[in-house]
């Protein structure tokens, strides 16, 4: 099998750090947060040895990739050219994009704004649920009641870099414990998604060892590609929810027609808070081929069950009609 190669290419952000493995049809892998390109790291070889050419990006903003100042530069369709660029720097017309995470919306936002580039899309871990209702900050601001949801507490720059970033490292393997399977707080605990009047997110991660799924090395080199760049330019995605809501209007209540598929985890707070989305996707993912939902699984499903996501991938692949 072909070896892994880092390259970088132009974009709009500036340049995309990516790495590619593989030859065949190309399958483009968007991570979310707080990840990188390493969280594929078992998806390349699988679809490498399947016969395509699987490429993970560094989403602009982490690893290598460039990292602009400006805040609204993290809006998503900013974030769709910069995947548009991608498959033209590697000589494709069309490709297939895969996306955990932020990584999922963005893969089906490639995919409902671009058609003519993105052919397929398969969504991991948070269902597509198309742009409608009112403003994201106005559904934000009702959440939680005397608590803050995460998402709003990220919303103010600084505030939750001020929490991460004097021990990166800690927080990070807070998080992904406090939504892996083996190690997420149980329903006894205070939810690890909600902040508590004058806490932090911190607060409630579960003082455990680390997931199954991450080594101590694992964990190194997420830990240093994080404290090399800080933490702001990742959380910038967050901070463009109203922004995206503004900008994909012209896609109001939009479905998505090309073939896709969805894996999510049973325990990820995601398909249980989003279970409505799941039910809609007769009617927003008509092009569906397939659902899973993963027992005893949680958020980070194709790091935490590598071999049967693989499994699942490459099957749906395999089964795409030709030029689909």
């Amino acid at each position: 099998m072909s070896r892994a190669i880092h390259r970088l290419v132009p974009s709009p952000a500036g340049r995309i750090h990516l790495v590619e493995q593989g030859e065949g049809p190309l399958v483009l892998l968007v991570h979310g947060f707080p990840e990188s390109w390493y969280s594929w790291r078992h998806q390349l070889p699988a679809l490498a040895g399947a016969g395509y050419r699987a490429v993970a990006v560094d989403v602009r903003g982490y690893g290598r990739s460039s990292k602009p100042d400006a805040v609204a530069a993290y809006r998503m369709l900013e974030l769709v050219e910069d995947n548009v660029a991608v498959v033209r720097a590697l000589g494709e017309e069309t490709a297939v994009v895969v996306g955990h995470d932020w990584g999922s919306a963005i893969a089906a936002d490639s995919a409902l704004v671009r058609p003519d580039v993105f052919t397929a899309v398969a969504l991991l871990s948070v269902p597509y649920a198309p742009r409608g209702g009112p403003r994201p900050s106005e559904t934000l601001a009702r959440m939680g009641g005397d608590e803050e949801f995460y998402v709003g507490y990220f919303q103010e720059p600084g505030r939750a870099e001020a929490e991460i970033e004097p021990d990166v490292r800690g927080w990070l393997a807070g998080i992904y414990a406090a939504l892996s399977a083996d190690t997420m707080p149980g329903p006894d605990r205070p939810d690890p998604h909600f902040v508590a009047p004058g806490g932090t997110l911190r607060d409630r991660f579960p003082a455990a060892p680390l997931p199954s799924w991450l080594s101590e090395d694992d964990l190194d080199v997420y830990a240093a590609e994080f404290e090399r760049t800080g933490m702001s330019t990742a959380l910038h995605r967050y901070r463009n929810m109203d922004r995206d809501w503004e900008d994909l209007a012209p896609w109001d209540a939009a479905p998505i027609v090309q073939p896709s598929l969805f894996i999510g985890g049973a325990l990820d707070a995601s398909t249980t808070w989003l279970s409505a989305a799941i039910d809609a996707y007769p009617t927003t993912l008509p092009g569906l081929v397939s659902s899973h939902l993963l027992d005893g699984c949680g958020h980070w499903v194709q790091q935490e069950r590598a071999d049967e996501v693989n499994r699942l991938l490459t099957g749906w692949l395999d089964g795409l009609t030709p030029g689909a």
